[in-house]
């Protein structure tokens, strides 16, 4: 059975890990500083994060990011980005050895978004909050538009389409919708327990096959 608990694994590669001096004397004090950031927003939440934190987490003096980063806001969406980035290698990873065409490989798409909402709380709060909803940055609108491709590629293929139609599109629209709005329940403490009684797989391959069919 796939229960949401099964689904939080802190020991996934996705985990964020420790910032330390050592990638700082290696020259690399961007990726020192947004490894800080992404830890600091995933254990105090995204409004909580402070500049001075992840100086602190990552060992260099106050004045280090400013050489990488104009503001607080540019290192948010700098994790942001690299989180979306994640999020798709896990949705294609996540694909390998489901043959192709078939709902199953609708299903784990969606099991891999819950599990990004789950795993990745602080980034999926930042990207879905209204954080990104205020910056006006094509890279943040392309990246969610390359994952919405994913599922779109694979909704055409079960359909038998050659391309990306209006159908496609709305009934790709439809599953988003429906995992979306289930990671955002199952994300909230208050409402996650309602969830569990239900195997997740099975209700997302219902769901599948139901909006493919």
């Amino acid at each position: 059975m796939t229960s949401t608990k099964n689904l939080l694994t802190k020991d996934r590669k996705t985990r964020p890990e420790t910032a330390s001096k050592k990638a700082y004397h290696h020259g690399d004090l961007r990726a020192a500083l947004i490894d800080a950031t992404r830890q600091l927003v995933e254990e105090k939440g995204p409004d909580s994060f402070s500049v001075s934190d992840a100086c602190r987490l990552a060992g260099v003096s106050t004045a280090a990011p400013y050489k990488h980063f104009k503001d607080k806001t540019e290192m948010l969406v700098a994790v942001v980005l690299e989180g979306m980035a994640r999020h798709r290698e896990n949705m294609l990873a996540a694909l390998e050895g489901i043959p192709e065409g078939s709902p199953e490989r609708i299903t784990a798409i969606g099991m891999e978004y819950v599990a990004f909402a789950l795993n990745e709380p602080g980034i999926f709060r930042l990207k879905f909050g209204g954080f990104t909803d205020r910056i006006s940055d094509p890279r943040l609108d392309e990246g969610g538009q390359q994952s919405f491709e994913i599922l779109l590629t694979e909704v055409a293929k079960c359909l038998g389409e050659s391309e990306i139609t209006a159908e496609v599109r709305r009934r790709g629209f439809l599953l988003w919708s429906f995992v979306h709005g289930l990671s955002f329940i199952l994300r909230d403490h208050g409402l996650a327990e309602k969830g569990e009684e239900f195997d997740l797989q099975t209700l997302l391959d219902d769901v599948a096959e139901r909006m493919l069919n």
